[in-house]
């Protein structure tokens, strides 16, 4: 049995290694940028007016006139229009760009427009006012973005201001979750009183469509040969394996057994933690293999532990990890890491405070409602005291 901190080494120094793949750009989002992308011109690409308006040629403000004839209207995307008279005023849009021979924009809310005249009713304007010079964003040809950038809804307008309707991404991992136990069914039957929904897989499908991850389901019954079968059937077909379940030391936890049959090393087996002590984890013929606890908490608590910062890191993104203050003293006494289901909330010198919510074990999901994450506490202790700081694992973020 190993420590959480030897079995996150492991975990760790065991990636998923990405290729880099073209992607639309409208299906980017959660992705890992794969390229560096460079302005393809200058940013904006002409003076742009930023407010609704008249433009003027400022000198004949600063010789004191305030009247001003409007001479034509400029509207977004029409072509660059010249004010012949510098006496004279275009009325303006937002987003057009800036009138030849004029340099200032007034706000339509510091004129009065009446008879064809435009008056400014305020004491100060500045030369420049209101225009967002041409390239003042970014030059042309200049670096936007950085390949290893997560992309987020501003990212994906970005390639479009860009023109990229391909952009290059690093591939995610095909992932197959697979769930053992007779006593599972679907989640729209009936159960017998023997039986209980599936959920873990759901809850581990669902992790992944939250970290970006497409996921296949699987379920194999408590067979040995059925395990092998099953499984060697799909291991070509993909790169990270989730299991729930089998991995014990009942009669008829087969899981790890099978998985060494199909060539899958373990790395290690159990531990020293709670919930999830049992956990297995191994790789062979090109195939990462989580097998989690089949308890609920259990599975949950280490897909977000181990699973979430294991595909971070593969993916070349930085894992970054948070700390909470405890929020009321807390006393565990087996020596294992324990991770405790706590709600999080700010303290009013803005600091994370995690309070408490053990609910009643490793197969009390129902209690994870209530939470939203969970903090780590160190082994070598048993009694942890209000206001001190641990790491925390947040599912809800």
């Amino acid at each position: 049995m190993i420590s959480v901190k030897e079995a996150n080494q492991i975990i760790i120094s065991t990636l998923y290694n990405p290729k880099t793949i073209s992607c639309p750009f409208d299906k980017s989002l959660g992705k890992v940028l794969a390229e560096d992308v460079f302005a393809d011109r200058n940013f904006p690409p002409f003076d742009r007016v930023m407010m609704d308006g008249i433009a003027i040629n400022y000198q004949s403000y600063a010789q004191g006139q305030r009247i001003f004839p409007i001479e034509d209207l400029q509207a977004a995307g029409q072509e660059m229009k010249r004010l012949s008279n510098p006496e004279n005023c275009l009325e303006i849009m937002t987003g057009a760009t800036l009138s030849e021979n004029c340099d200032t924009v007034i706000r339509y809310e510091d004129v009065l427009v009446a008879d064809g005249n435009a008056t400014v009713n305020v004491e100060t304007i500045n030369k420049g006012d209101h225009i967002h010079r041409e390239g003042t964003d970014r030059l042309k040809s200049s670096l936007i973005l950085a390949k290893g950038k997560k992309i987020s809804a501003a990212e994906v307008g970005i390639f479009a201001t860009v023109g990229k309707a391909e952009v290059k991404v690093l591939s995610e991992p095909r992932v197959l979750i697979v769930s053992t136990g007779d006593e599972l069914v679907d989640i729209d039957q009936i159960p017998l009183p023997h039986q209980i929904r599936k959920s873990n897989v759901h809850a581990l499908k669902a992790m992944c469509a939250h970290l970006g991850l497409k996921a296949d389901l699987l379920h194999v019954a408590d067979k040995s040969d059925e395990i092998k079968a099953q499984l060697s059937a799909k291991l070509a077909e993909y790169d990270v394996l989730l299991l729930s379940g089998g991995v014990s030391m009942g009669k008829l936890d087969f899981v790890p057994e099978a998985l060494t049959a199909l060539g899958i090393e373990k790395l290690f087996h159990k531990v020293l933690q709670r919930p999830g002590k049992p956990f297995w984890f191994g790789q062979g013929n090109g195939v990462t293999v989580f097998a989690f606890p089949g308890n609920p908490v259990s599975t949950f608590m280490c897909g977000w532990r181990y699973f979430a910062p294991w595909l971070a890191t593969s993916l070349k993104q930085e894992v970054k990890t948070s700390y909470a203050v405890l929020g009321e003293t807390f006393s565990f006494k087996p020596a294992l890491t324990y991770f405790l289901q706590v709600r999080t909330s700010y303290t009013e010198e803005g600091k994370i405070e995690a309070t408490p919510i053990p609910g009643q074990g490793s197969g009390d999901l129902a209690n994870l409602v209530e939470t939203d994450a969970f903090i780590e506490l160190p082994a070598e202790r048993n009694t942890f005291e209000k206001g001190e700081v641990f790491p925390i694992y947040s599912f809800r973020s």
